[in-house]
């Protein structure tokens, strides 16, 4: 009987396969009745594994009972390797024999050894696999996350439940293992940051509410917890292959095709706060930018809440026009505010295939003319959005809209 797992593949010039094909060939075929695929990209995680790969092994329902095994299965791809990765994804899961638990090894060439072009490799071979179970059409989820990352007992689960009530796509909760020691600057920088980015979705959701993300929601969508039906995967024509941030660029190419994006709390992961990091620019990189601040006693900038609060209500006024609604009340306001000619801002509209698409041309002229949001200290953003709440959910309860203010 051939074994379940294979020795590493060295990708060259002179391979006379593609590196898809050689992960597809160190993996067995997907089960009958498979409906989440769940990616780790892993390269040099021989320690933090065990841990993540322990998680699957006890996943449950939204009632606590034991998810069919059969449903999900766990790919890891070690590229790149120094350590032993892939041993101890072959002894995890000798350990849990019940858990559909997949090794592949690969070695990237230098040009494509980065996190982005692992994970879709990772991910472009679930979407094929899930094919094969018959999940092209519904019920096909591609999952992602860390091999630094534990995922809670109901995080397939909270996904699912977020797919079936309509989301193309889920970004979970990612929380931190940090040090508790209330003294830590990074620490504290950290959980101002993360109060920050919430009061931020809140002022947004009172701004422009979107059916799909209602409240309450949060700010993350990275591939520590990324959820995405095949469906939807193949409309944007998959992960982009960045060195970086290719989270990043897929939850903006699902923005852009407008659709059905969930910031879901029900769905939580915990990573660890490590500063050395395998990636560029990731959580230990912001972690180790903290920390520089901190040291030379400088406190973050971010972007000006009331300049965000203008452009969520013309995003808002915008989108309703798009769709056939009414003239927007604040044309003049929002002509001003997006520093475009009426003539060019009616050509937008027209030429857009989806209000995401025409959003992202309108932004990206804006920034052009007048440059990026203006920054501001943490503190001072801090203090400014929960006022600019308080005043719009003031508005909400007499159920009035607060006029634009143009910045």
């Amino acid at each position: 009987m051939p074994s379940r797992f294979h020795a590493a593949h060295e990708v060259t010039a002179a391979a006379p396969l593609t590196t898809a094909t050689l992960l597809r060939r160190q993996l067995p075929a997907p089960r009958a009745g498979l409906q989440v695929s769940v990616v780790i990209p892993a390269k040099d995680e021989a320690e933090s594994l065990p841990a993540t790969l322990a998680a699957f092994a006890t996943q449950v329902d939204l009632r606590g009972r034991p998810l069919t095994p059969g449903i999900f299965e766990v790919i890891v791809l070690a590229n790149n390797c120094a350590d032993d990765t892939a041993a101890t994804v072959r002894r995890v899961a000798r350990q849990f024999p019940r858990l559909a638990l997949h090794v592949a090894e690969l070695r990237l060439p230098p040009e494509e050894a980065h996190v982005g072009q692992a994970r879709r490799l990772l991910m472009d071979e679930a979407c094929y696999r899930l094919h094969l179970a018959g999940r092209q059409a519904s019920g096909g989820l591609i999952a992602s996350t860390d091999a630094d990352t534990r995922v809670i007992p109901t995080w397939l689960a909270a996904n699912l439940a977020e797919i079936e009530a309509g989301a193309d796509a889920v970004g979970g909760r990612i929380l931190t293992d940090a040090p508790r020691l209330g003294t830590c600057p990074v620490r504290r920088t950290q959980l101002r940051d993360a109060t920050y980015h919430l009061l931020r979705a809140r002022l947004e959701r009172l701004l422009d509410p979107n059916p799909a993300d209602p409240w309450p929601c949060h700010h993350q969508h990275f591939g520590a917890s990324l959820a995405i039906t095949v469906h939807a995967y193949q409309l944007v024509g998959g992960l982009p292959a960045v060195q970086c941030m290719e989270d990043e660029a897929l939850w903006q190419a699902l923005r852009r095709h407008d659709l059905r994006l969930r910031h879901s709390p029900a769905v939580q992961v915990l990573t660890s706060a490590r500063q050395c990091g395998r990636v560029e620019v990731g959580l230990s990189w912001q972690l180790r930018q903290w920390a520089h601040l901190s040291e030379e006693q400088r406190e973050p900038t971010v972007e000006w809440p009331a300049e965000l609060a203008a452009l969520w209500q013309t995003r808002q006024q915008l989108r309703a026009w798009w769709l056939g609604g009414a003239y927007p009340p604040d044309f003049d306001g929002i002509i001003e505010l997006m520093a475009i000619s009426p003539d060019a801002l009616r050509q937008q509209l027209r030429q857009a295939r989806t209000f995401g698409e025409c959003w992202d041309r309108l932004m990206i002229y804006r920034t052009g003319q007048i440059g990026i949001i203006a920054p501001v200290p943490l503190s001072l953003a801090l203090v400014e959005l929960r006022t600019l709440i308080a005043e719009h959910e003031r508005y909400a309860q007499l159920g009035q809209t607060a006029p634009m203010r143009v910045v």
